[in-house]
């Protein structure tokens, strides 16, 4: 027993960060019912379709879209004819409160079904430092379309790296019970790579090319989003199904850790 006391000793010497764990930096555990709490989440607004031809309106602090109910955050697509395009989600955003670069974000949700479908746990620069998107980055910690269901995807976006070229990085795992049973979807950012996880198994890593701003723009920091987009250039490819709504994504907790704990 001395002698194992002694090379953990000596190992603790020699790397004095072994003996170190994990230290939560950020956490959303979602146990006060009502709106997501304004200390830590405001909410993008808007129908303008973010880029993507998306039909939602996402609206702000309106509990039908987003609350806090049974010690669960909730954001709820529904289809209402009084929004333009038929639609009404949320989006909700740590932009301007909480923002980090590198660390392990870890959120544990239960995702929607349906063709139309479009959730995402994601990540945003809190500045474009680099310009706009792609340029500065993003971070696609989950990403499902209702149209392919159980396909997860995790993806980074940069200049030298998008969809708009053909040429985005990332990869994707099949969750059967992805809309009946809550998963953890995690990324492990260090300035060498991005480590995508499901339920704490890896199943892609992003590499630090050593290039520019151009393949690896993540050297800056990053806010979280949370979110329900309804149809779009990607979620919509199938069309919307009209009969499924209201759909809803379940969060039971966010963290966010200077390391992937042990």
């Amino acid at each position: 027993m001395k002698n194992l006391f002694l090379i953990f000793l000596l190992l603790t010497i020699a790397n004095p960060m072994a003996a170190q764990q994990a230290k939560l930096l950020w956490a959303d555990e979602f146990d006060q019912d009502g709106l997501p709490n304004p200390k830590n989440w405001s909410y993008d607004v808007g129908d303008h379709g973010w880029g993507n031809n998306e039909l939602q309106y996402y609206t702000k602090a309106a509990l039908k879209n987003a609350r806090v109910e049974n010690g669960r955050l909730i954001i709820e697509a529904h289809k209402e004819e009084s929004f333009s395009k038929g639609y009404s989600s949320a989006r909700i955003v740590t932009k301007e409160k909480a923002s980090w670069q590198y660390g392990y974000i870890e959120v544990k949700a239960k995702l929607p079904q349906g063709v139309g479908t479009w959730p995402a746990i994601w990540m945003l620069p809190e500045q474009n430092n680099f310009g706009g998107w792609p340029k500065s980055g993003e971070i696609d910690i989950m990403e499902h379309v209702g149209y392919d269901p159980g396909v997860i995807h995790g993806t980074v976006h940069t200049e030298a790296f998008n969809h708009t070229k053909g040429t985005q990085k990332g990869a994707q795992r099949k969750v059967d019970s992805f809309d009946t049973d809550f998963h953890t979807y995690a990324i492990d950012w260090k300035a060498e790579q991005i480590d995508f996880f499901i339920d704490g198994e890896r199943y892609f890593t992003f590499k630090n090319t050593g290039g520019d701003y151009r393949e690896w723009p993540f050297g800056h920091p990053f806010h979280l989003i949370l979110n329900i987009a309804v149809g779009g250039n990607w979620g919509g490819q199938k069309g919307v199904d009209e009969k499924i709504w209201p759909q809803r994504m379940e969060v039971d907790y966010v963290r966010v850790y200077d390391k992937m704990p042990e």
